[in-house]
């Protein structure tokens, strides 16, 4: 056991961003798997965690955090290990400008169009009053509307068609600026890439017409660079 717990989906996303941080700082942690699918972010048990019902979220002692990428730049700088911030002032500056257009720009739309393909037909077979039971109890009104578009299939073709532009115009943002550095905000490793890579490791088979070895060089090399990196074999 340590003091440590993280309770989170899939090592992707909002989820893989805190842990892929622990483990290149090396904190032991207990895993405490939610299965979004199955509402387990929704139940009580969590609720008394986290009562807004996100994932992910992180106990360390009796501190309770939330918000994804919060979490990561507290981990950095709450343990010891590699500093995952660039000591540049310029550079931090960069990493915290790539953090911000992830999370407000280019987060959204894979996620409409995540909820879309995948989420929303992952649950559509489930007993219909034991999922309204369960998005009535999800506690913040703006989910369960999402919840429910994504289960009827009711996103817009406007909706779907402005999460792609916006993909296309991110992938395009990240392809051009690993063409000046190796790394997103420096010449070192830092958690801009670990919010960007937890974002777009899985772009060469979700979106293969724009990500891929011809299109996009230098996005692969930078995937490729993650991929190989102990802590990510590890997460």
């Amino acid at each position: 056991m340590t003091d440590v717990t993280l309770y989170h989906w899939e090592p992707n996303a909002n989820s893989g961003k805190p842990m892929l941080a622990l483990f290149e700082k090396g904190v032991a942690f207990d895993s405490h798997y939610l299965d979004l699918l199955n509402f387990d972010q929704h139940r009580p048990a969590y609720l008394a965690v986290n009562p807004l019902g996100t994932i992910p979220a992180m106990t360390h002692g009796v501190k309770v955090l939330t918000e994804s990428t919060a979490i990561m730049e507290y981990v950095d700088e709450a343990f010891d290990g590699p500093s995952l911030m660039p000591a540049d002032p310029v550079d931090r500056w960069r990493a915290r400008w790539w953090m911000k257009f992830l999370d407000q720009w280019l987060a959204p739309s894979f996620s409409m169009i995540g909820w879309s393909v995948f989420v929303g037909p992952s649950v559509r077979q489930k007993d219909a009053a034991e999922l309204e039971a369960a998005i009535d109890r999800i506690p913040m009104p703006e989910r369960r509307t999402a919840w429910r578009k994504a289960i009827n299939g009711a996103f817009s073709p406007e909706e779907m068609a402005e999460s792609q532009r916006r993909v296309a115009l991110g992938i395009g943002c990240l392809e051009n600026a690993l063409g000046q550095r190796p790394w997103l905000a420096s010449d070192s490793y830092s958690l801009a890439d670990i919010n960007g890579f937890n974002l777009a490791y899985a772009m060469p088979l979700s979106q293969p017409q724009l990500c891929n070895d011809q299109l996009t060089p230098n996005i692969m090399r930078w995937l490729r660079a993650i991929y190989a990196r102990p802590a990510t074999r590890a997460c």
